[in-house]
């Protein structure tokens, strides 16, 4: 493959063409651009309004969508139908997340597996991927009415620490929104570029950025040089942010007024209101020394003292996070030449007095925290759209490369316009019992199943010791050296077995089919992504079916006439609903069965380790 220029990998821009950077975050979201007199970059709003648009979407009863502000309200008053923090939530399972569940007023689905998870209002469920899309959505619209011209290509800011998954999932829910995502970047990449560190070619400088938001925390260790961004360490928690500090004052008031965590767990409203009377109280206290609200009769206060005290424990250990940070890179803190600041949660003064008291200097805070990652994915998106030739940036791949999964459909490895050389991987597994052969099919494309992409290669991983389905472990790995040649390994972690193959994923494609498949992936979206969610509901209720006969089979005298007429019918239910188009029937008749078969399930669990551990002295 030769190498390709930005221009065409993505998409050939127009000089005129506006393309613009999108803050995704956790409470909040914005879109920035580079204004066109000034060269600066500049957070979208109109006239008075904040440029902030709040990451919470309402469903109404006939599933409409509304985003924003106007979503806020309904966080009180119909909190199972209106969804915050889902950036919590991408690329996530339930086991990842059931810890904090509590934390969230809508039901996310407890499938007890490490698919990924899924949101449901009234009958239909979401993805975070779909949940995520109506928020660019309004984004797109926002930009559209106030540029007054149409907005289709975007770079996408996200978490330094975002795996593989969680970036792919960024993508996914661009492409859903209608947006041409040019590239997704780090979000400590993006606050260094808006403070205009890296723009300059001759300057080198280790910098730490420090990023507290809504719902999550990191910290990077980055140099640059010569207008080369290298991030060298990351470190973080995705469950600390704005967020836990509302909570520990709800607590506080909990205890205070006797709320019992049954109570709040059981009314929402209650809840929410103390939640939202919370993150006023922590918002007023960043100038002042004292809170009081009346809340439903109670007067409710807390002084900045008191809320220090409660939030001391989380700033400590995002400083636990900062020295890690330090000994990953070999980086001391003397070698550090700025610190710079990012979030709304860095204006809490003890934030910002800890942060400068830990590196011995001052911290950069100038810009507006929640402003500065959206303004520097603007800074990142005028550079792609050819405008900015200061900033070097290295050679790209023009499509996405991934590989077949069960129901056709595409996994991405390696997403378009990841830098050159490159490399990723990604662990597999089988699907029948005594399977020893893997076909592993390579794709190039942006559509979510095979048959709408290119094939490259095709080979098979032979010789996988016969062990039942799920238990081996086929790490499927890219790599992209600096001529552009993918090199494809796929090894059986537990025996050693492995196969490689070399393929040019250029494939002779013209800058026109490139383009070409670019605005295919736009276009088709929407179907596409109904198509994969369909696809993965099938092959997750048949993968429920199947591992429920089993279960039964083996266990089908520890279980009662009604439990297996129970049983019996809901898995002819679902079987029945795998005939139809309708995910959300299919969603529906997997929790059916799984409300079913969990109780029983877990019994007999209990009965094998009770029987187990009996005579035996721990």
């Amino acid at each position: 493959m030769s190498k390709i220029s930005i221009n065409i990998a993505t998409g050939s821009l127009q000089q005129a063409e506006i393309v613009v950077g999108i803050d995704l975050g956790t409470t909040n979201s914005l879109i920035a651009v580079i204004h066109p007199e000034s060269k600066q970059a500049v957070a979208l709003k109109e006239h008075d309004s904040s440029s902030l648009v709040p990451s919470v979407i309402y469903f109404d009863e006939l599933n409409n969508a509304i985003v924003g502000d106007n979503a806020k309200q309904f966080l009180e008053k119909t909190p199972e139908r209106t969804i915050f923090s889902s950036k919590r939530l991408m690329g996530k399972s339930y086991n990842d997340i059931k810890e904090n569940e509590f934390f969230f007023s809508y039901k996310v689905i407890d499938d007890d597996t490490d698919r990924l998870v899924k949101v449901q209002v009234g009958d239909k469920f979401y993805s975070p991927v779909e949940l995520s899309s109506y928020i660019l959505k309004e984004l797109k619209a926002r930009a559209e009415h106030i540029l007054k011209t149409s907005v289709n290509k975007v770079v996408i800011t996200v978490p330094a620490y975002f795996n593989d998954a969680q970036r792919q999932a960024t993508r996914d829910a661009g492409k859903l929104a209608g947006l041409d995502v040019l590239r997704i970047i780090n979000e400590p990449t993006a606050a260094s570029l808006a403070y205009g560190i890296g723009i300059n070619q001759t300057e080198e400088k280790t910098i730490a950025v420090y990023d507290l938001g809504g719902g999550t925390f990191d910290v990077s260790i980055l140099t640059i040089s010569n207008g080369i961004f290298e991030v060298l360490s990351t470190h973080g928690n995705t469950y600390l942010g704005g967020d836990d500090f509302d909570k520990v004052i709800v607590d506080y008031w909990s205890k205070e007024f006797n709320f019992s965590k049954d109570e709040l767990q059981q009314n929402k409203q209650l809840m929410q209101g103390l939640r939202i009377k919370a993150e006023e109280a922590k918002k007023h206290l960043s100038h002042n020394a004292e809170y009081r609200t009346n809340f439903n009769g109670d007067i409710l206060t807390i002084n900045k003292d008191k809320f220090e005290q409660l939030i001391q424990p989380f700033v400590n250990k995002t400083l636990d996070s900062c020295k890690q940070a330090l000994k990953d890179s070999n980086i001391t803190i003397n070698e550090i030449d700025e610190v710079v600041m990012v979030g709304g949660s860095t204006r809490v003064p003890l934030v910002t007095n800890a942060v400068s008291n830990f590196f011995n200097k001052k911290v950069n805070n100038t810009l507006n925290p929640d402003e500065v990652v959206a303004l520097g994915a603007a800074i990142q998106a005028d550079i792609l759209a050819g405008n900015n030739k200061e900033i070097l940036l290295l050679d790209i791949t023009p499509l996405s490369l991934g590989i077949e999964t069960m129901g056709g459909l595409m996994d991405v490895l390696m997403p378009r316009n990841s830098k050159i050389p490159s490399k990723a991987a990604r662990q597999y597994t089988t699907s029948k019992d005594g399977q020893i052969n893997m076909r592993i099919s390579v794709y190039q494309g942006e559509r979510d199943l095979v048959k709408d992409n290119r094939k490259l290669a095709e080979f098979n991983l032979t010789n996988i010791p016969a062990m039942p389905a799920g238990l081996p472990k086929v790490e499927v790995s890219f790599l992209i050296d600096a001529d552009g040649i993918l090199k494809v390994k796929a090894k059986e972690l537990r025996s050693g077995v492995e196969q490689t193959i070399d393929v040019k994923p250029q494939y002779g494609l013209t800058d026109d089919e490139v383009e070409k498949m670019l605005m295919d992936s736009i276009t088709h979206a929407k179907d596409d992504i109904a198509i994969r969610a369909l696809t993965e509901a099938r092959t997750e209720g048949e993968q429920l079916l199947e591992t429920t006969e089993k279960f039964i089979g083996k266990n089908a005298a520890q279980l009662s006439q009604d439990e297996m007429l129970a049983t019996a019918q809901a898995m002819q239910t679902l079987q029945l609903a795998l005939t139809m188009n309708d995910k959300n029937l299919i969603q529906t008749k997997i929790e059916e069965l799984n409300e079913i078969s969990r109780p029983y399930a877990e019994r007999i669990m209990d009965n094998a380790v009770s029987s187990a551990m009996k005579g035996k002295v721990i």
